[in-house]
């Protein structure tokens, strides 16, 4: 036997390196198949992906409606009426604030000579007031009144009395006075007896009224 392996023909190395790498391969083959899954799956198969998403607005709160006040229509407040009536008019005529420029007054023409501005009228002469008439100064004071005589009182009157252009009193007014007694008989004797110059103005006579004082005193009658 020795013999025989010592003189065995060598196999070529081409064979021997084919089939170490054949049963490499299947080698390998099989412990891929026969291991375990170790490996984790990708994430596609065993992660739950959650969406993401914005958070939901909170519906609106409906507040309280306040209640109606009922004041204002039980005591409504009075309405004033309209001062203006307004009442329909076929006028179309517009007004308007725009009163234009003045007109212009018109410059006197060369030919027409200078301008001659009228003289203002001469000053009124002076009024000469009325005076009483010398001639009848006997018939200035009045009768005592009677009432006023027997009650022992004096009395005083201011009396006012226009004077015409003839100097006899045209009307009589009361100024002040004691009682209306005295002022009636000073009324009454000034009408009938006065007698006046008349007042003047340039020579000409004019009415004018002339203030007069008149005393009742007891101790004269």
């Amino acid at each position: 036997m020795y013999a025989e392996h010592r003189y065995a023909p060598p196999k070529s190395r081409t064979v021997s390196l084919g089939s170490a790498l054949l049963i490499n391969g299947a080698l390998i083959a099989g412990l891929i198949f026969a291991a375990p899954n170790v490996i984790p799956k990708g994430p596609e198969d065993g992660i739950n992906v959650i969406p993401i998403r914005d958070p939901l607005e909170p519906p609106p709160i409906d507040l309280p409606k306040p209640k109606p006040d009922n004041r204002a229509a039980q005591n409504p407040t009075p309405q004033a009426p309209d001062p203006f009536i307004k009442s329909e008019s076929e006028n179309t005529t517009k007004t308007t604030t725009d009163i234009g420029d003045p007109p212009l007054r018109p410059m006197p023409k060369a030919e027409e000579g200078p301008i001659f501005v009228p003289e203002p009228p001469p000053p009124l002469p002076p009024l000469l007031r009325a005076e009483q008439d010398s001639r009848f100064a006997r018939d200035f004071q009045p009768a005592y009144p009677s009432t006023e005589l027997r009650a022992q009182r004096d009395g005083f009157v201011q009396i006012k009395v226009l004077i015409g252009v003839d100097g006899r009193v045209k009307a009589a007014q009361s100024v002040s006075a004691t009682s209306d007694a005295f002022f009636e008989a000073t009324r009454r004797q000034a009408l009938s007896k006065w007698r006046f110059k008349p007042a003047t103005r340039g020579g000409i006579p004019e009415e004018s009224w002339k203030t007069l004082s008149v005393r009742f005193l007891i101790k004269d009658q």
